[in-house]
């Protein structure tokens, strides 16, 4: 390959689409073109035209030619990293039949419950699928369309996901990774394959589904003369498969079996993740047991509220997100969307042990403790899931690796050290999402691995935080809460 070749790396995710042109060699941003999304939707609905997505594909890649200044010539490959879960149904012309049902929409949590029930309970559906129904993931939904929508699910010539959507756009192959295709519980994580009786269960024809790729960074064809006309870009360039927004972060962090297994990352976007590469099939109710872009597995743990809940509480208060305090004897659940993990789609936020002294900004501390501590508790459950003991000092040493827009936020990342008591590192890569998609791009293009991809790039120097003592009194004392608020309050399993 030439020098000063670029790959296009595609960040679709729930509010933007970001477009990293990065040098195939060396992994140096050129520049990052962004487009917004609508999102729609009151009470637990959440949807978004899947149009606008492609519309603002075109117009990142548009902003990002000209910030780079590069030829469009140099351009050799493309690849789109999407929001998980959403269904994205078409007719025969492969065009939206209604807007895609997202992965924060709540409608169909009594559509989980029924299907893992149907199946025989949590047990069987993580033997199959390595997860659990729950109102994110793409069968519910399919199942919710069903229920509610019949016509709409009778007419659909295909069923995608917001990855895949895209994906076929560039390439016109109907196509999708193992790593997206894990988050619909339709595809089985113990085969590699779709599940013939999963499929029936939920009366989804596979023949409405996309070809599984071996991996996101398998190059599914070429840059269509029609894409290329719509973004600019030459015709012909590598296609890969793509993956989802998590897989292709994994991928970017350099997580997977030609890099780091089993060092857990803290996300802290729209959403709260934890995730960590393993060569370990994980198999637990209380995660996403998903599969990664590279061949290995991604236990991954998400949540619904994290950073827009804690600005939403900062901004009742009338106060600067940054302006906290810990939040001394308060507890505040942000669970203002419901909440995935723990599984209570009908949750409100709650908050209580509110004194005379109780200060706003301990109150808004409290938000940033309740979302922090809703993720951080799943750790302990994705490090058993990769066979690891939370308790063995090596494994409690390892470092979080915290990402996402909340680790650029000091109060973000204080009370992760405080609750946690790890070490915590802050990539110096920036766009990890975008950077994965890229890594998949350069390997489509040139027959890599893209984690070793990612490996060999220079994408900046990491902050290294050391670990602080962990307050267990804060820990306890939410915890205690969470536990004894499940059942009556917040509308789930007292064991939640």
């Amino acid at each position: 390959m030439p020098p000063h070749t670029v790959v296009i790396g595609v960040d679709s995710s729930t509010q933007s689409t970001k477009a990293a042109f990065t040098d195939t060699a060396t992994g140096r941003l050129l520049a990052v073109g962004r487009a917004p999304h609508v999102v729609t939707g009151e009470g637990g609905a959440r949807e978004s035209d899947p149009e606008i997505w492609w519309q603002a594909l075109r117009d990142a890649v548009a902003a990002g030619l000209k910030e780079s200044g590069i030829a469009a010539a140099d351009v050799v490959g493309i690849a789109v990293a999407g929001q998980q879960h959403g269904l994205v149904v078409l007719d025969a012309e492969g065009r939206p039949l209604r807007p895609a049902l997202l992965w924060n929409d709540t409608r169909s949590a009594p559509q989980a419950a029924a299907l893992t029930a149907a199946l025989g309970g949590p047990d069987a559906w993580t033997a199959r699928t390595g997860s659990v129904p729950v109102a994110a993931m793409t069968a519910s939904k399919w199942q919710w369309l069903r229920e509610n929508e019949p016509e709409t699910a009778e007419a659909a010539a295909a069923v995608r996901l917001p990855h895949d959507f895209l994906t076929e756009r560039l390439s016109g192959r109907a196509v999708t990774d193992p790593g997206d295709a894990s988050g619909t519980c339709w595809y089985s994580t113990a085969t590699g394959a779709y599940d013939p009786e999963l499929l029936a269960l939920i009366g989804l024809d596979p023949a409405l589904l996309p070809e599984v790729a071996e991996s996101g960074a398998a190059r599914v064809g070429s840059l269509t003369e029609a894409a290329a006309e719509a973004l600019g870009l030459p015709a012909g360039i590598a296609v890969a498969a793509g993956t989802g927004d998590n897989m292709s972060a994994a991928v970017g962090l350099g997580l997977g079996g030609a890099g780091l297994l089993d060092h857990p990352v803290l996300s802290l976007g729209t959403s709260g993740t934890v995730f960590a590469a393993s060569a370990t099939r994980p198999a637990s109710a209380a995660l996403s047991g998903f599969a990664a872009a590279d061949g290995t597995y991604l236990p991954l743990a998400c949540t619904l509220n994290c950073t827009l809940a804690v600005d939403r509480v900062a901004a009742l208060l009338g106060l600067d997100r940054a302006d906290a305090a810990p939040g001394g004897e308060a507890v505040l659940l942000p669970y203002l969307d419901g909440e995935r993990t723990p599984d209570l789609p009908t949750a409100a936020g709650l908050l209580t042990g509110l004194r005379h002294d109780t200060t706003p900004r301990q109150l808004l501390g409290a938000a940033y403790e309740g979302a922090v501590f809703t993720v951080l508790r799943a750790l302990d459950e994705l490090l058993r899931a990769c066979g690891l003991d939370p308790a063995d000092p090596e494994v409690a040493g390892r470092p979080l690796r915290l990402i996402g827009g909340g680790a650029q936020g000091r109060v973000w990342v204080e009370t992760v050290r405080r609750l946690s008591g790890r070490p915590v590192i802050v990539p110096g890569a920036g766009e990890l999402v975008a950077l994965g998609a890229a890594a998949l791009a350069a390997a489509a293009a040139t027959g890599a691995d893209p984690v070793a991809v990612t490996a060999g790039w220079d994408t900046g120097e990491d902050l290294l935080l050391d670990a602080v003592e962990r307050d267990l009194t804060a820990w306890n004392r939410i915890g205690s809460v969470l536990e004894r608020a499940a059942g009556p309050l917040l509308g789930g399993d007292s064991q939640a």
